[in-house]
């Protein structure tokens, strides 16, 4: 079994998936605009979909990030979750940190704690919720 982080995006997914793929050092694997779907799936979709992602599928090392845009109309910012990055290396996670919450809110801020070597969160400039970590002791 794999457990996939899926998000939903406000017409921007496309953006913040290149974002992602840049910071994260990830690789983009597939990208679906709804004008590739058949027309009657793009009939479905309506007409706030136009030009947008249905889907897209990016490789993390042995991990993957899913996401696409949501119908504006069902919408819903981002809560009660974050998408846990855990690093070895503490300035590794401090760079990431600083270039997630760029243009972002921060509602703990990122440095040493008695859990983790370093440990912060943040909701990046697309409203997606992270929490970066390098603990004391390198966790499975």
């Amino acid at each position: 079994m794999q457990l996939n982080p899926y998000l939903f995006f406000d017409g921007n997914c496309e953006e913040a998936f290149r974002f992602y793929e840049k910071t994260l050092g990830g690789k983009i694997e597939a990208m679906m605009h709804t004008e590739e779907a058949p027309t009657d799936a793009q009939c479905a979709m309506g007409d706030s979909m136009k030009g947008k992602v249905m889907h897209a599928f990016m490789r993390l090392g042995d991990f993957s990030l899913m996401a696409s845009d949501s119908p504006r109309e069902h919408f819903e910012k981002p809560q009660g979750y974050a998408v846990s990055l855990n690093y070895d290396d503490p300035a590794e996670a401090e760079r990431i940190f600083k270039v997630l919450s760029e243009g972002g809110t921060v509602p703990m801020p990122a440095g040493p704690t008695f859990f983790a070597r370093f440990f912060g969160m943040c909701v990046d400039k697309y409203g997606t919720p992270w929490m970066v970590n390098c603990a004391l002791q390198t966790c499975p």
